[in-house]
């Protein structure tokens, strides 16, 4: 059993908010899958800039609750571009014990309740 690497986890991340952002009509402008560099995609919707910090948060902490400075500073940054930012914390559990990692090719829960406006 292999468990998945910090970068693979984030691009699960990525991957379920991006199929979010697409099915909801978002066209991606810029996409970066490095975990820390923000912001991971910048979109555009109904003409207007959408700036998505996304994280993937291991048990136990809470995929809503996010870094409160780093958030800061991404509104700071959208400001001067007249974006909106929003927080996508993606919870990532083995199915089998929260505690345990998330191996490859096997079960996992996602937690993940969309996006959360800065």
């Amino acid at each position: 059993m292999k468990a998945l690497t910090a970068q693979e986890l984030h691009n699960l991340a990525m991957n379920i908010v991006g199929r979010q952002l697409e099915a909801e009509g978002y066209e991606f402008m810029g996409v970066n899958s490095k975990p820390k560099k923000n912001p991971q995609f910048v979109c555009l919707k109904n003409k207007e800039l959408h700036f998505v910090v996304v994280r993937n948060v291991v048990f136990p902490e809470d995929p809503k609750i996010y870094d409160l400075g780093l958030m800061q500073n991404m509104k700071d940054h959208a400001e001067k571009h007249k974006a909106k930012v929003y927080y996508a914390g993606v919870g990532l559990y083995n199915a089998s014990d929260r505690s345990l990692p998330v191996y490859l090719n096997e079960e996992y829960l996602v937690e993940y309740d969309g996006l959360i406006e800065i």
